[in-house]
């Protein structure tokens, strides 16, 4: 695949005073948003986020600083963009975990400054037959301002019912992770990933020690409640029935090999999702939106 052409890029889609494209010390292109809202950082390969901060805050997703930046190789931190299947693929062991998007290059498709002062960048995923033999068209729509919102669309142009399993993997940046509690969640039935039984949430999440969970039929808003940095998350959404939480602890951690020394304690996902019971089937002609939106308010 060839490498985006920067000065074409600049030329066709930069915003003065809003958006503007540039290569990494490892290649990857990246768009860089600064308007007076908020800055962020948005890599083409996997049309990956890797930095929202808003005016007046620190930066609200968290990236490794142990992050590899190279062609075809997932980035730990930000956005991750998991389609069209979350986990290991159900019947090829060989595919990708969390589908292709998010090590794939995305096309920008178009930008804009809205009327508001924000500033949205879409991007189109180009087809893999070899992966995923379907004829769906996918765009992703991230609008930078006082909020973040994240949209991904998924059209079946295809004659065939497709299902679709994915996640936008967003890792939050906290104080100490042992410390936060995640309410919203209170009630509702989920997968723990780390014994397979099924299990119902008592009160707010809290992490003392590694938590892989898949919560069902959780379609409403999560707050993490982060005292220590003063602070409160909101993670708002549409179109996504399952709320994935997610933290390595230690020994996975240092597994990883890309988390950076005591990583798992400065992060948490909170990942808005359709996953496990709550895949979606997508029939000809439809179209799903998935939809997150983050907001950050002070608290002390």
């Amino acid at each position: 695949m060839p490498r985006p052409d920067l000065p074409a890029l600049n030329r066709t889609f930069a915003i003065p005073g809003h958006l503007r494209f540039r290569k990494t010390p490892g290649g990857l292109a990246v768009a860089e948003i600064a308007n007076t809202q908020a800055r962020a950082t948005v890599f083409l390969q996997g049309a990956q986020l890797t930095d929202w901060t808003p005016r007046g805050h620190s930066p609200v997703v968290w990236l490794s600083p142990a992050a590899a930046f190279a062609e075809g190789k997932a980035i730990r931190g930000g956005v991750p963009v998991c389609w069209p299947w979350f986990g290991a693929h159900a019947s090829e062991p060989g595919f990708p975990a969390h589908g292709y998007a998010r090590t794939s290059p995305w096309e920008v498709s178009a930008t804009a400054a809205t009327e508001d002062g924000a500033t949205r960048i879409s991007l189109r995923l180009p087809p893999n037959p070899a992966l995923w033999p379907h004829d769906t068209a996918v765009e992703i729509r991230l609008t930078v301002g006082k909020t973040l919102e994240i949209e991904l669309l998924t059209r079946n142009r295809g004659t065939e019912t497709v299902v679709l399993g994915q996640a936008l993997h967003t890792y939050f940046r906290v104080a100490d992770v042992r410390r936060i509690a995640i309410s919203g969640l209170e009630g509702r039935p989920y997968l723990d990933k780390l014994d397979g039984q099924r299990k119902r949430q008592e009160g707010p999440v809290s992490i003392s020690g590694e938590v892989d969970r898949v919560y069902l039929d959780a379609g409403g808003d999560c707050l993490i409640d982060d005292p220590l940095a003063g602070r409160r998350i909101r993670v708002g959404k549409q179109g996504s029935a399952s709320t994935i939480v997610w933290n390595p602890w230690i020994e996975k951690g240092e597994q990883l090999g890309d988390l950076g020394r005591d990583g798992h304690l400065g992060m948490v996902c909170v990942e808005t999702a359709n996953a496990a019971d709550d895949t979606v089937s997508l029939a000809p002609g439809a179209e799903h939106r998935l939809l997150a939106v983050y907001g950050v308010e002070r608290t002390g």
